[in-house]
Protein backbone atom coordinates (compact mmCIF):
# COMPACT_ATOMS: atom_id res chain seq x y z
CA UNK A 1 0.00 0.00 0.00
CA UNK A 2 1.52 3.05 -1.20
CA UNK A 3 0.72 6.24 1.31
CA UNK A 4 0.60 9.68 -1.10
CA UNK A 5 2.67 12.69 0.50
CA UNK A 6 1.32 16.02 0.01
CA UNK A 7 4.38 18.42 -0.82
CA UNK A 8 4.34 22.04 -0.40
CA UNK A 9 5.80 23.86 -3.07
CA UNK A 10 6.69 27.69 -2.68
CA UNK A 11 4.82 29.59 -5.26
CA UNK A 12 8.09 31.28 -6.76
CA UNK A 13 9.17 27.07 -7.70
CA UNK A 14 6.17 26.60 -9.24
CA UNK A 15 6.15 30.25 -11.60
CA UNK A 16 9.67 28.98 -12.25
CA UNK A 17 8.23 25.62 -13.42
CA UNK A 18 5.59 27.14 -15.41
CA UNK A 19 7.95 29.45 -17.13
CA UNK A 20 10.57 26.54 -17.95
CA UNK A 21 7.43 24.89 -19.52
CA UNK A 22 6.36 27.47 -21.40
CA UNK A 23 9.34 28.62 -23.08
CA UNK A 24 10.19 24.91 -24.05
CA UNK A 25 7.67 23.84 -26.97
CA UNK A 26 10.01 21.42 -27.88
CA UNK A 27 10.37 19.22 -24.39
CA UNK A 28 7.05 17.57 -22.78
CA UNK A 29 5.94 18.02 -19.72
CA UNK A 30 6.52 14.73 -18.09
CA UNK A 31 10.49 15.12 -19.21
CA UNK A 32 10.38 18.51 -17.71
CA UNK A 33 8.26 17.32 -14.43
CA UNK A 34 10.91 14.62 -14.31
CA UNK A 35 14.29 17.13 -14.30
CA UNK A 36 12.45 19.37 -11.73
CA UNK A 37 11.48 16.34 -9.23
CA UNK A 38 7.72 16.79 -9.45
CA UNK A 39 4.67 14.94 -10.92
CA UNK A 40 3.75 15.00 -14.76
CA UNK A 41 -0.18 15.43 -13.26
CA UNK A 42 1.59 18.41 -10.51
CA UNK A 43 3.22 20.26 -13.19
CA UNK A 44 0.58 20.37 -15.67
CA UNK A 45 -2.13 21.38 -13.36
CA UNK A 46 -0.07 24.50 -12.27
CA UNK A 47 0.26 25.26 -16.10
CA UNK A 48 -3.03 24.68 -16.82
CA UNK A 49 -3.68 27.32 -13.70
CA UNK A 50 -1.37 29.96 -14.87
CA UNK A 51 -3.01 29.62 -18.27
CA UNK A 52 -6.38 30.29 -16.98
CA UNK A 53 -5.13 33.02 -15.26
CA UNK A 54 -3.90 34.62 -18.28
CA UNK A 55 0.13 34.06 -17.10
CA UNK A 56 2.03 33.19 -20.11
CA UNK A 57 -0.23 32.05 -22.42
CA UNK A 58 -0.32 29.03 -24.38
CA UNK A 59 2.92 27.11 -25.28
CA UNK A 60 4.99 28.66 -27.87
CA UNK A 61 5.38 26.49 -31.07
CA UNK A 62 8.71 25.84 -33.59
CA UNK A 63 12.28 26.77 -32.46
CA UNK A 64 12.92 28.49 -35.48
CA UNK A 65 16.44 28.25 -35.27
CA UNK A 66 18.72 29.41 -38.25
CA UNK A 67 21.31 27.05 -39.21
CA UNK A 68 24.15 27.04 -41.64
CA UNK A 69 22.17 27.68 -44.72
CA UNK A 70 24.11 30.23 -46.20
CA UNK A 71 26.27 29.07 -49.32
CA UNK A 72 29.91 28.16 -49.45
CA UNK A 73 31.57 31.81 -49.83
CA UNK A 74 28.82 34.00 -48.90
CA UNK A 75 28.82 36.26 -45.40
CA UNK A 76 25.15 36.61 -43.89
CA UNK A 77 23.86 39.74 -44.11
CA UNK A 78 23.48 41.89 -40.79
CA UNK A 79 19.54 41.23 -40.56
CA UNK A 80 20.37 37.26 -40.51
CA UNK A 81 23.38 38.00 -38.11
CA UNK A 82 20.74 40.19 -35.97
CA UNK A 83 18.04 37.40 -35.62
CA UNK A 84 20.82 34.77 -35.09
CA UNK A 85 22.01 36.43 -31.87
CA UNK A 86 18.32 37.43 -30.91
CA UNK A 87 17.98 33.72 -30.72
CA UNK A 88 20.59 32.81 -29.40
CA UNK A 89 20.80 35.04 -26.40
CA UNK A 90 16.99 33.80 -25.79
CA UNK A 91 18.44 30.38 -25.98
CA UNK A 92 20.98 31.74 -22.95
CA UNK A 93 17.73 32.99 -21.22
CA UNK A 94 16.33 29.66 -21.45
CA UNK A 95 19.17 27.75 -20.14
CA UNK A 96 19.78 30.31 -17.27
CA UNK A 97 15.99 29.95 -16.37
CA UNK A 98 16.59 26.12 -16.18
CA UNK A 99 19.56 26.59 -14.46
CA UNK A 100 17.84 28.42 -11.51
CA UNK A 101 14.98 26.32 -11.41
CA UNK A 102 17.29 23.07 -10.53
CA UNK A 103 19.28 24.87 -8.03
CA UNK A 104 16.06 25.96 -6.14
CA UNK A 105 14.70 22.36 -6.25
CA UNK A 106 18.09 20.96 -5.17
CA UNK A 107 17.90 23.39 -2.19
CA UNK A 108 14.32 22.45 -1.26
CA UNK A 109 14.90 19.23 -1.61
CA UNK A 110 18.08 19.31 0.26
CA UNK A 111 16.50 20.60 3.12
CA UNK A 112 14.09 17.93 3.15
CA UNK A 113 16.21 15.49 3.74
CA UNK A 114 16.74 13.99 7.07
CA UNK A 115 20.11 12.36 7.20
Amino acid sequence: MSLMVMKNYPAEFKADAVALVLSRPDRTITSIARDLGVSRETLRVWVRAAQARGEGGQRAAGGGRTGKDTPAGHLPSDDVLEQENKQLKARIRELEQERDILRKAAKLFAGETNW
